[in-house]
């Protein structure tokens, strides 16, 4: 029965815009039972003169209605992760929102992919070069944040050489001292 539909429009995705955003917004609402927003529905596609067939069932605004939930927690749910994480992480320096941010985008990307394949379909070219250029873009992001932190990281290395230098320097230490402290423990010649 699947395969019947497979590459056709959902009658949904055939309403006009303002029967669908009311549909959407009956369905986000929550206040509404289906059976009645369903008669609702199918009324404003009566009144709209659009032919009969073109009327909702229980059983299609279901799976529609159970699709768009899905679709919701899985926003809801990444929403929350990255509230989470964002809080954790702060506006630390070192990148790790960017980081995080990427691997999330990376995993959206697999995501897609894994859902073209479970349909069955061949691949679309498209969206696979939409995909290659999103990994191009995502790869040289990271990139550009892996730079910026060694970056950060050696401005850091060589403000504390100066600083361990001219405390090391007060307290007495030779300068062979002084060149074993920044190599050893700053890892700076």
């Amino acid at each position: 029965m699947a395969s019947e539909t497979r590459g056709r429009r959902s009658k949904v995705d055939l309403l006009p815009d303002p029967i669908r955003k009311k549909l959407d917004a009956g369905l986000r609402n929550g206040s509404i039972q289906q059976i009645d927003l369903l008669d609702e529905i199918n009324a404003l596609i009566k009144a709209a003169g659009l032919p009969e067939e073109q009327q909702l069932s229980r059983a299609g605004i279901n799976r529609y209605a159970t699709k768009m939930e899905a679709v919701g927690k899985s926003l809801r749910e990444m929403r929350e992760i990255t509230q989470v994480w964002t809080a954790e992480l702060g506006d630390k320096p070192t990148g790790e929102v960017t980081k995080l941010i990427l691997e999330m985008a990376r995993s959206q990307l697999f995501k897609a992919l894994l859902n073209q394949d479970e349909t069955g379909e061949g691949a679309d070219v498209g969206m696979i070069k939409d995909a290659m250029l999103a990994v191009q873009r995502l790869e040289s992001a990271a990139m550009a944040n892996h730079k910026r932190e060694k970056e950060i990281r050696t401005a850091f290395a060589a403000e504390a050489a100066n600083a361990a230098e001219k405390v090391a320097k007060t307290a007495g230490l030779t300068s062979d001292a002084v060149a074993l402290l920044k190599r050893e423990i700053l890892g700076i010649a």
